[in-house]
């Protein structure tokens, strides 16, 4: 699996998104002092969730083809 890294920040689309407040919090807290936004950070957690799910989806097909 992946190891998560914070990112500097890239190219992006807007989108609008509701967070609960202490995700918001807990996100803030993790970036803050680096060179990242609050959004170039959900956009690398969720990459890293979809890549979660392609490699269970991948060994979900190597046990049952």
């Amino acid at each position: 699996m992946a190891r998560f890294e914070i990112p500097s920040t890239p190219p992006t689309v807007n989108k609008t998104i509701r967070f609960p407040s202490d995700v918001v919090e807990e996100v803030e807290q993790a970036i803050q002092g680096k060179n990242c936004t609050f959004s170039a950070f959900v956009i690398a957690a969720v990459r890293t969730a979809l890549e979660d799910i392609h490699e269970g989806d991948a060994s979900c097909e190597e046990r049952h083809p």
